[in-house]
């Protein structure tokens, strides 16, 4: 008897089978997961655990037993080869399993440098999963030199554990900042400033043209000539959906998986949720590359699997630790024109994003109030006046229902 097969058991997967026992669903349940561990939160990955500071299994979105307990078929360290939407079925491993329903949360996949330029060196790395992480950490020494390709928060998160563990930090960036496509030039200020006050030592508008080394890489040569020692090299240049099986199997693809406002997908019978899938928005489609958005896509998709028929409406958060500072993120700011900034006490700093007479987003640092305030209002669908959230007498509590008007 077939039932419901999830494909990619991150933390997409791990809360679609959850939620989909929660709402009552009694039949077979499967989950697929190419790594030999349970379903773990990324981004820890990057902080306590490159550092040291938190064990693996304190990584799991869900106890090891929780699977079992609830009646899942965990299948780890298996990758699924074919999809056969027409006879419902698929290939893993040595396996055909038939499916009534499938849904697939692949996730993304990290850019990495071409072999011709030196990516495939020794001692070049990507951050994405726990392997990366494990083959990276032991080079995190004291006085050794990494070179960092990227300036996105991957990149900046991997300086700021570096530099504690006190290695030389260079970091390359080749747009003119860093944080270039996802913060203003605000925020991006805010950053550069902490990381140099560190010690990182930040290039940006800076292109590496290749990475010297025979087995290993030794060195990095930029566009201009100069060349950078390194010991080791970590790359942080984006990620892409993983969208190849879907491909393969002939589903309709657009910046990710295609999928309607119920998460399905343009075959009736299989879904895709979290950072593999595209959806509807108000401004045209849209893909989301985080924890929240995983969990909420996620649940909503094993909601509408049952028949629910709910309506996804992405309500976007984002966080990122560096060194001390704890950045929060609501909304998207995609479209803003004007940008307002406001400091706080002690070095804390929020930056507000406006289209128009909207407020888009926020990316408030070690200011929750500011993060909390600025959320409530985007996901009300209000706005507020620039000019009060610009006035450092303006108490952010008084920005809630008499001082905010409609948008």
């Amino acid at each position: 008897m077939s039932g419901i097969v999830v494909i990619g058991a991150g933390q997409a997967g791990a809360s679609l089978v959850a939620r989909l026992r929660g709402v009552g669903y009694g039949g077979q349940l499967t989950l697929i997961g190419a790594e030999p561990v349970p379903p773990y939160q990324r981004p820890p990955l990057s902080k306590a655990y490159l550092k040291g500071d938190m064990d693996p299994e304190r990584l799991f979105v869900r106890p090891k037993n929780f699977y079992a307990d609830n009646g899942i078929d965990l299948r780890l360290g298996q990758w699924v080869s074919d999809i056969d939407p027409a006879a419902k079925t698929l290939k893993v491993g040595g396996d055909v399993l038939a499916y009534s329903q499938l849904a697939l949360t692949t996730g993304s996949i990290p850019r990495r440098l071409p072999a011709r330029i030196g990516g495939s060196l020794g001692g070049v790395y990507v951050m994405r999963g726990l392997a990366d992480i494990d083959a990276m950490a032991p080079e995190f020494v004291e006085g050794r030199r990494l070179l960092i390709v990227g300036g996105g928060y991957v990149g900046l998160e991997a300086a700021a554990v570096a530099t504690s563990l006190g290695l030389e930090v260079t970091l390359i960036e080749a747009a003119p900042r860093i944080l270039q496509r996802v913060a203003s030039a605000a925020t991006a200020d805010y950053f550069r400033k902490l990381h140099t006050d560190h010690g990182v030592r930040v290039l940006e508008s800076t292109k590496l043209d290749h990475l010297l080394g025979d087995d290993r890489v030794r060195a990095a040569v930029l566009a201009d000539g100069r060349e950078i020692a390194a010991d080791f090299v970590l790359v942080g240049v984006g990620v892409e959906p993983a969208t190849a099986l879907a491909e393969t199997a002939g589903l309709k693809v657009e910046n990710g998986i295609w999928t309607d406002a119920l998460g399905r997908t343009s075959d009736p019978s299989i879904w895709a949720a979290g950072d593999c899938a595209s959806f509807p928005h108000s401004s045209g489609r849209m893909r989301l590359e985080s924890v929240g958005h995983a969990i909420d896509h996620a649940e909503c998709v094993a909601q509408n699997m049952v028949g629910t028929g709910m309506t996804y409406v992405a309500k976007p958060w984002f966080w990122s630790d560096q060194y001390d500072t704890k950045l929060q993120i609501a909304g998207l700011n995609s479209g803003y024109d004007q940008v307002v900034e406001r400091l706080g006490q002690g070095g804390s700093a929020s930056v507000w994003y406006f289209g128009g007479k909207r407020l888009l987003a926020v990316d408030a640092m070690n200011d929750p109030r500011a993060y909390m305030v600025g959320k409530r209002i985007i996901e009300a669908g209000q706005t507020v006046q620039p000019n009060l959230v610009r006035d450092p007498t303006t108490d952010l509590r008084t920005l809630a229902p008499s001082a905010i008007g409609s948008s």
